[in-house]
């Protein structure tokens, strides 16, 4: 009867003691945290068309001329020069990816005025050698087809390096010739010719479809006839081609993605807490 007791008062002291503690784990439930979603932000969309448009100044580099004469034969332009002149260009193209685009130019060089010198023999019916003075002006459309290389975007700027290949619609003036003979002309001539381009610059984002682009451009032309026979026994003549030296700045505007670069969307990336550690 006594160890009945004794084990009776035992449990209700262990019980006594247990509730509240059962209570307390009953009144801390393991917590529960939402993680909130991890956001990757969507790459750039780079492709689109866009439209172009150029002013430069070029200067071409005089290669020579040759002309027919009836009687000692073919001469040269002992010395010529072209002198710079500015140009208008435009064009359209299309942004492949953030490292390849392509387009098609058209360009119209004001004219460059011409000034040479030739030396022929019985001017005037006078023995002995004498020299002329020859006077004409050059203009051109250069119609290209252009690949280019962006070679990455650091703060808005984008170099790149690229080439062209196409042709050039070469306008001769009138030349004028003159001696101590008097003066002759002859009709200048035109007509369309090879032509490549090799071309390295920067653009930079003005807004998020607009980049200024600032670059130079290397053009190369071929030879072609320079003006016609002019009834005198001179003639016709034929240049050498130039070497052009352009430096271009000009505005692109995209109708793609945004501005093909221009446009970087934040990147906001939620990263999930660590849970706490509860201890008892």
């Amino acid at each position: 009867m006594f160890n009945l007791a004794r084990k009776a008062f035992l449990t209700g002291i262990v019980a006594t003691f247990a509730v509240p503690a059962f209570a307390a784990d009953l009144a801390l439930p393991p917590p529960v945290i939402e993680q909130p979603p991890i956001y990757e932000a969507p790459a750039p969309d780079y492709g689109g068309w866009y439209i172009r448009g150029d002013i430069d100044y070029h200067k071409p580099s005089w290669r020579g001329a040759d002309y027919i004469t009836y009687g000692p034969g073919t001469n040269s332009f002992t010395s010529g020069k072209l002198k710079g002149a500015f140009s208008l260009g435009a064009g359209v193209g299309y942004q492949i990816n953030n490292h390849f685009r392509a387009d098609l130019t058209a360009d119209y060089w004001f004219k460059s005025d011409f000034e040479g010198h030739t030396v022929g023999s019985g001017c005037g019916g006078v023995p002995g050698t004498c020299t002329s003075n020859d006077s004409s002006s050059m203009s051109a459309w250069l119609l290209l087809a252009n690949a280019y290389v962006d070679l990455g975007t650091w703060h808005g700027f984008t170099p790149y390096v690229g080439a062209g290949i196409g042709g050039a619609h070469i306008k001769w003036d009138t030349l004028h010739n003159s001696d101590t003979s008097g003066d002759y002309y002859h009709k200048g001539a035109k007509g369309w010719r090879f032509a490549y381009a090799l071309m390295a610059g920067t653009s930079y984002c003005l807004t998020d479809r607009a980049k200024l682009d600032v670059g130079y451009r290397f053009s190369h032309i071929e030879g072609g006839r320079m003006f016609e026979e002019s009834g005198v026994g001179v003639g016709p003549g034929f240049d050498d081609g130039f070497n052009v030296h352009e430096v271009r700045a000009g505005l692109r505007y995209s109708f793609g993605g945004p501005a093909n670069g221009c446009y970087e969307p934040v990147q906001v990336v939620y990263e999930p807490q660590p849970e706490p550690l509860y201890t008892k």
